[in-house]
Parts: C-alpha cells; structure tokens; sequence
C-alpha cells in the first residue's frame, strides 16, 4: 500500500508539471523560430471603441529595427481584433499551439511620422513557403495601429501561458508597394471561444502593414520571453473572405492582459467581418534563432 502511495504521489508531482496544468510553468519556451513561424492572425473589423486616454512610449525590440528612436503615440479608437488561425488544416505543435491559441490582439489607431526604412521580407510560415511565395522588398512608413493581448468572454489562458502573451505589443506601420500576394487559404480557428465558427476560405491580395514587436514605456519584459517574442514579425495582408453559411457578426468582450493597461475597462467588440490576414516574416534575412 504504502508504495502506491508514493507511486500516485510522483504521478501527480508530473502531471501538475505539465504545460496545461493549473499554475503550471515550462523549463524552457517554444524557439523563437518555432513560435514566430507558426503565429497566423485573422484580423476582424470591429466597431468603433475609444479606450481611455491613454500616451504610450514604443520602443522596438527585433535586432534589426533596434536601433530606431522611440515613438510616442497617443492610442486611438479601436478597429480591428485579430485572432490566431491555422492554414489549410496545418495545426501547430503542441506547446507552441498552447501558447498561439491565446494570442489574441485588439487594435487601435495610432499616428507617428515613424522612420521609414527599406526592408526585404521572407515568408516564415511553412504552409506559405511552399507555396514558392518569393521574398519582397518593401518601404515601411510611419505607424498606424497599436495591437495590444486581451483575453475574450474572460476565457483567461492558464498562468503559465498568461506570463508570456501579456507581453506581445506589435506596432504596424504602413508598408508599399502594395503588392499582392495572390494566393489562396483556408483558415480554421484556434482559440476555443471562436471554435464553432466554420472554415473559412480567403484570397490573400495586397500587403497593407508590418507589425513588429514593441517595448511600452520601459516595461521590463522577463529575458526568457522576451528573447522570443522579440522575432515576431507580421505582414498585413487584405483579405477576400469567400462564400460561408452566414455573415460574422459577433459581439464579444475583451479584458486587457499587459499589466500597463490593467486599469483600462472590459471592452464590447463587435465583429463584422475578416478583412486582413497576418502572416509571419524574417526581415533583412535575420532568421529566428531555432
């Protein structure tokens, strides 16, 4: 009896160590590769909603834009709420699905002249690059949204997957030419509250933004976070959503989870249709560490 005892005991220590487990931590983060390759964002229009005021410093966090001056924005009305997705049927791996699943980011206009910089992107996403979608070189403007992580209908992630999407602010500039890509998925949600939308058909057409990661105000990011969520690079794409059983018109409410905007009220989103696709890129070839 006694060896039972102390064999259920080590069971339980084990399964309390795992990545779902209420409170549960993980030794070691997804690379930065595996995680920033496999994050694919459906953005959403949503009805207009004025956040308190609020003035942000932005700082970038990507080596390759790291030398850029801060930007000082004030936050604007919300007008977008992207969602993570996976293309044509590929589900991430796990740990990384257990991380990407709760990264949801609310939108908000913002406006700063920026520095325009001179950037060549590559596809990261495997799904993609199959595709034989080349390389592009673009021109990337002055800023235009702040994309900040909330959680839907208080579906909160667990603790540990709480410590690392609290963090992941993206900044989007305005990027040109806006050229297309001209290519065709099938998007499928990953986050359980919008589990029971259907697939979802989309023609990939022109590159409008590039999001990248930011500092707000001098806020301390843990090392071992930051150093993977500061290879998240987004390129913005319109979207043609195709024929589905019914418009998207959903009503829904978001909680802020970056400790900076703790303070800022429960938010009532209001979808109304996908309208851009957030695709993961490498800037000037500098590949995530994987």
């Amino acid at each position: 009896m006694a060896r039972r005892s102390i064999a259920a005991a080590c069971v339980a220590v084990l399964l309390a160590c795992l990545p779902g487990a209420a409170g549960a931590t993980v030794e070691k983060w997804p690379s930065p590769l595996d995680f920033a390759s496999q994050l694919d964002l459906e953005c959403f229009k949503t009805d207009a909603y004025q956040p308190p005021a609020t003035v942000v410093t932005l700082r970038h966090l990507n080596p390759v834009l790291a030398g850029q001056p801060a930007e000082t924005v004030k936050v604007g009305a919300r007008d977008q709420l992207c969602v993570p997705v996976a293309k044509n049927g590929k589900i991430p791996p796990p740990v990384v699905a257990d991380l990407i699943q709760f990264v949801d980011l609310s939108c908000y206009q913002v406006r700063s002249i920026g520095v325009e910089s001179k950037l060549k992107l590559t596809h990261l996403n495997p799904v993609v690059t199959a595709m034989g979608v080349p390389s592009t070189e673009v021109m990337v403007g002055g800023t235009d949204q702040l994309c900040l992580p909330v959680v839907k209908n208080g579906k909160f992630p667990p603790e540990w997957v709480l410590q690392f999407v609290q963090y992941l602010d993206l900044k989007c500039s305005v990027l040109f030419p806006a050229a297309p890509l001209g290519i065709q998925l099938t998007l499928s949600q990953l986050n359980p509250v919008l589990a029971n939308l259907p697939k979802q058909q989309v023609k990939v057409n022109e590159a409008r933004r590039l999001c990248v990661p930011v500092q707000k105000n001098d806020q301390k990011i843990p090392s071992d976070i930051l150093d993977v969520i500061q290879w998240v690079d987004l390129e913005k794409f319109d979207i043609t959503p195709g024929p589905t059983p019914g418009p998207i018109a959903l009503a829904l409410d978001l909680t802020h989870l970056n400790p900076l905007m703790s303070a800022w009220p429960r938010e009532r989103a209001v979808l109304s249709g996908p309208v851009q696709l957030g695709l993961p890129v490498a800037k000037n070839g500098k590949i995530p560490p994987g």
